[in-house]
């Protein structure tokens, strides 16, 4: 049975392809076009089964697009769940440009849902029969959505034993932290929004993540830097962990792979620390890849064996 459940409302099938210049009101000439699954929660699960684990996904599914990635996830053979919606999902268009070796990244604002679907997914939750040890809700919400949608999710599963892991951002988050979860990860820009200012150094950012820590908002707060690295501070501890160098194909899907990996090793048994080193180490094998490929175990696995 899969200790780990993730959650993705906003998913989307992610439609990329390349083209050697970006020119203004020009017709620009695109190679094949590739079609992948997307969303936060549905990159965690599908990062983790690339790990080497499992976990069940469930995500909202409508339309044609929703279709077309109920084939997609099918394919990639996880154990998943579609909740159907009426309204047709999204899907986000990604176009690299060879000339300046840039990718542009366009994304859209997802499907409305309606009363009696929020009541439905809630419903399914409260359902599940051997809640897993571990959820993921991860990823942005539909235009329209209310804000307190993932905190009220996480508030059913803690009752449900499990423990809430958290990537997103903006009001939905301050909303969760509210509510009181076992781990956010934002990035700094989504940590600096949080808190409210613009933080100058390290020791500051370490002052405001003890002091959410301090105050029940979560156990634990993985902030991402970027090249820079990472940031876990829980209890009374913070450490700052640095990357491996590895040559940058693409940044996409580095925040899910970190999540898959941390939350993969968690449930493995290892410790918080080296939970941390491990999905710092799936970030980093995910830009290794171009596109919007995920992290690969064997680059993974590479990395975390230099780290520690």
């Amino acid at each position: 049975m899969e200790k780990i459940l993730t959650f993705t409302l906003n998913p989307t099938v992610d439609k990329s392809a390349k083209v050697d210049n970006v020119r203004v009101e020009a017709k620009l000439h695109c190679d094949t076009v590739r079609y992948e699954p997307g969303g936060g929660g549905i990159n965690v699960s599908r990062a983790v089964k690339k790990l080497g684990g499992s976990s069940r996904l469930v995500y909202t599914s409508g339309g044609f697009t929703g279709r077309k990635l109920d084939k997609l996830l099918e394919q990639e053979e996880l154990n998943l769940k579609s909740i159907e919606i009426e309204d047709s999902i999204r899907e986000n268009f990604i176009i690299f440009e060879r000339a300046s070796q840039q990718q542009y990244r366009f994304g859209m604002p997802g499907p409305k849902i309606s009363d009696s679907e929020y009541q439905m997914i809630f419903d399914i939750f409260s359902n599940i029969e051997n809640f897993p040890e571990y959820f993921v809700i991860s990823g942005s919400i539909p235009v329209g959505t209310d804000d307190k949608i993932y905190a009220e999710l996480a508030g059913l599963a803690k009752k449900r034993g499990a423990k809430v892991i958290v990537d997103v951002s903006g009001p939905p988050l301050k909303a969760v932290m509210e509510e009181g979860v076992f781990l956010i990860k934002p990035n700094i820009g989504e940590f600096q929004q949080l808190v409210g200012k613009e933080l100058q150094d390290e020791e500051e950012i370490k002052k405001y993540a003890l002091k959410f820590v301090n105050d029940s908002c979560c156990e634990m707060i993985v902030i991402s830097i970027g090249a820079g690295g990472a940031l876990l501070v829980y209890q009374d501890k913070a450490k700052f962990m640095r990357p491996p160098t590895v040559p940058i194909k693409s940044k996409v899907g580095a925040g899910d792979s970190m999540v898959a990996g941390m939350v993969l090793s968690l449930s493995q048994g290892n410790s918080i620390e080296n939970a941390f080193a491990y999905g710092i180490a799936a970030g980093s094998a995910a830009v290794m890849t171009p596109g919007t490929e995920l992290c690969r175990k064997e680059d993974t696995d590479r990395l975390y064996k230099s780290m520690i």
